[in-house]
């Protein structure tokens, strides 16, 4: 019988052939990763050397600008003592060997049938064997640095390992004694290339465990490479210069463009289209129709477009079609009329509520759009029974699923070539495109590159949900929180999304099959960092039939906004000064209370004082903690739409935006840096007007103009400091997001003593 050993299932270390002869161990049903050919040393899946001395390092994760292939390559720069100059990234196909398992961990409710022993840990076993066995390859959540540094160090710590021992073979001294720097293997004044060892050093035995280096990655002072930083981003250059290829700009031999229709998002079907006033568009192709979709082919994709604009396409519908006062009154009468599910407990606040007289206050959360710059594309080839796609997805293998199902063609016969994606905000979770580019590549018997326009890409968007929601607490004779209720009313947008992306639901379908159910995920962002000994989160699923999705901050989005800004209206209304209100309640939080004491010197905080236009606000998120404090001001002119830098117009202007993060240890300060500022200017885009409502079951906003996103000279002066901490390091991506809007809402109550309890703030009018 064969054992399977810890060393035979964590495989990130394993050299050459040790790679296949790993996962052979394992009960399967899935295929080994592509081999790799060519002159080059193959240290593991993640890790390559060629023959001239180019680090090749492999990229699971959709790069959406977020940096993590850069940060990925630095953790095994750093460990394996390479050049930076010599570091080379290569995106990386769905395989068994990069599932994330930490994803799918956080993920496991949603996705494994109920277990009572079954915990969501990333170590757990059936987590783990579930994940490999669905090439669980899924970028979101923030988990690419935290689920992956552990193996790209051990797969640089063991080449480095072999390199030394080829190095020491060849001197004649101990591998102890050998050490590796800026790509060589030295030994006193002796040293030797990596790529004149490579080659042989694949054939050494793999050390177990892999020997690390004392020092962590990140904490490695390296000096600059002239004017650029020592780790500067890998996929800078080519974004300046025009030479990043995204799945856009895919160009293959006799390749035509398509455009795409899909109606309004409860189409469930096509019924007809008129052709004959497409017929005279220069450069038309073909007509290809789906099952609830027409797509136009053209010798360009400006002529496939007009085709299609004028192909009249009725759809049959499978619900009513909402309007946004529609989807606010269900979102209403949800908390007042609905059943509610208790998701997050402590203490006993039914007593505490029963015997005193609360406080209470009611917010509204509009939809958000994703607003990405570049809308959906796919490029496709079939022949041969084959289909390649070129495609920025969030989770390749069920894009790969979904183009074999439509060709009804095995899994094995799609390749899947990854894309960067020009920005996403989790849009690429949801990869609605490829089956249709599978099927005009087929039946077009050339290849296809199928493209959404700005206005269908808003129509087909599953939006950030829209929520309501009730918030109460009870006040001791201190004034401070003795009890607190949060309830929420908003759409199971985690399992709505989990049924599209896993169970290839779609639309309505998905909608219809989580209907009513409880979502834990719906409600986290509204589990407050503070010592409140009664309290209670509760989840009233709402039925809108929109389909809704994940998005960038996720229930942080919104569930940060009502706690701050309700837990400013309870520190107003005792007098008490908000951030010191704040500390005080945080019991053993010292990591975001030291966030909040140094932004006030950061900001230069007066005390919030009536008047003083300044606010703060705070979270702790997926393990990262930031603290906030916005500047702002009401323009003078009257009501209006808010703009950040607005001049005096009407509106409000926001002139500062400090904030203090604990991310534990920064492995990359420039992307940490970008990744928090990015973060911070897509708060303030919620908080201005990134929304929309609903006309006839269509968005009422389709274009990027429309959504009232800051420009450029709206971008207020921005402070960021991080807090130095060797704790393991967390995700960076979003922890920016949450307490922007809070805090320009705690600072606006501050300059105008009027509160707004809705996002976009001036939704609602001033």
């Amino acid at each position: 019988m064969v054992q399977i050993t810890r060393r035979g299932l964590l495989i990130t270390a394993a050299a050459g052939t040790g790679l296949t002869v790993a996962w052979a161990l394992w009960p399967r049903r899935y295929d080994n990763p592509p081999a790799l050919v060519g002159q080059e040393a193959v240290f593991g899946a993640y890790l390559r050397i060629a023959a001239n001395g180019t680090v090749i390092v492999s990229n699971p994760h959709c790069e959406m600008g977020q940096g993590v292939g850069t940060v990925l390559a630095q953790i095994v720069a750093e460990e394996l003592g390479a050049d930076w100059r010599t570091i080379a990234l290569e995106p990386a196909p769905p395989a068994p060997v990069f599932a994330n398992t930490a994803l799918a961990s956080e993920w496991a409710p949603l996705l494994l049938p109920p277990a009572p022993a079954l915990t969501p840990d990333a170590n757990d076993i059936l987590i783990r064997r579930w994940a490999a066995m669905r090439d669980f390859v899924v970028t979101a959540g923030d988990t690419e640095i935290t689920a992956y540094e552990p193996g790209y160090r051990a797969a640089a710590a063991t080449a480095r390992s072999l390199l030394c021992q080829a190095a020491a073979d060849r001197w004649g001294t101990t591998v102890e004694e050998t050490d590796t720097r800026d790509g060589f293997v030295v030994w006193g004044n002796e040293k030797v290339r990596f790529a004149d060892l490579a080659a042989e050093a694949v054939d050494y035995p793999v050390p177990d465990p892999a020997p690390l280096r004392p020092t962590l990655p990140g904490n490695i002072r390296v000096e600059p490479i002239g004017d650029a930083p020592p780790f500067a981003r890998l996929d800078l250059p080519g974004k300046v210069d025009g030479s990043a290829t995204f799945a856009g700009d895919v160009r293959l031999p006799d390749m035509v463009y398509a455009a795409i229709r899909q109606g309004p998002v409860d189409s469930i079907a096509l019924v007809s289209v008129d052709r004959k006033p497409a017929d005279g568009v220069t450069g038309l192709i073909d007509i290809v129709t789906g099952g609830d979709w027409v797509a136009a082919a053209a010798t360009s994709w400006w002529a496939a477009d007009k085709a299609v604009n004028l192909l009249r396409p009725r759809f049959r519908h499978g619900a009513s079609r909402r309007s946004g006062d529609q989807v606010a009154e269900l979102l209403d009468q949800a908390i007042a009329q609905g059943t509610g599910y208790r998701l997050m407990a402590r203490g006993d606040t039914d007593t505490s509520f029963a015997s005193s007289k609360g406080i209470a206050a009611v917010y509204a959360i509009a939809a958000a759009p994703h607003g990405t710059i570049e809308t959906g594309a796919v490029t496709a080839r079939f022949a041969d029974n084959r289909l390649e796609l070129w495609v920025a997805s969030q989770a390749p293998a069920a894009a790969r699923r979904r183009a074999a199902q439509a060709l009804d063609i095995a899994i094995a016969n799609v390749q899947i070539y990854p894309m960067p994606a020009g920005g996403s905000f989790d849009r690429r979770l949801d990869d609605d495109l490829v089956a249709p580019a599978a099927i005009l590549a087929r039946d077009l018997r050339r290849p296809v590159q199928l493209t959404r326009s700005r206005q269908e890409e808003a129509v087909r968007d599953p939006v950030r949900t829209p929520a309501s929601a009730r918030l109460a607490a009870v006040i001791d004779a201190q004034a401070n929180i003795a009890a607190l209720s949060v309830k929420i009313a908003c759409p199971p947008t985690a399992r709505e999304s989990a049924q599209r992306l896993f169970n290839d639901s779609h639309g309505l379908t998905a909608i219809a099959d989580t209907a009513g159910e409880a979502d834990l995920m719906a409600v986290e962002g509204a589990m407050v960092p503070y010592d409140i000994a009664n309290l209670a989160i509760d989840h009233y699923p709402v039925r809108i039939d929109i389909p809704t999705g994940r998005w960038r901050g996720n229930g942080a989005s919104y569930g940060v906004f009502v706690t701050e800004s309700f837990v400013d209206e309870l520190a107003a209304q005792a007098r008490r000064e908000p951030l010191s209100y704040r500390v005080q309640m945080l019991g053993q939080n010292i990591r975001l209370a030291n966030c909040l004491t140094r932004v006030a010197g950061l900001a230069e905080w007066d005390g919030g004082l009536d008047k003083s236009g300044q606010g703060v606000a705070c979270c702790s998120w997926n393990g990262a903690h930031i603290a906030v404090i916005a500047s702002a001001s009401r323009g003078s002119g009257g009501g209006g739409s808010g703009s950040a830098g607005d001049g005096g117009r009407g509106g409000f202007r926001v002139e500062r935006l400090s904030a203090v993060v604990d991310a534990g240890r920064i492995i990359n300060q420039d992307i940490a840096l970008q990744q928090i500022e990015g973060g911070m200017i897509f708060g303030l885009a919620m908080a201005m007007g990134c929304a929309t409502g609903w006309s006839d079951g269509y968005p009422d906003v389709r274009t990027l103009r429309a959504l009232s996103l800051p420009q450029l000279a709206d971008i207020p002066e921005i402070r960021v400091d991080f807090i130095e901490s060797q704790e393991p390091p967390a995700g960076l991506g979003e922890i920016g997001v949450p307490a922007v809007a809070p805090a320009i809402a705690n600072a606006l109550a501050s300059a105008t003593g009027l509160r707004f309890r809705q996002l976009p703030l001036l939704s609602g009018g001033l």
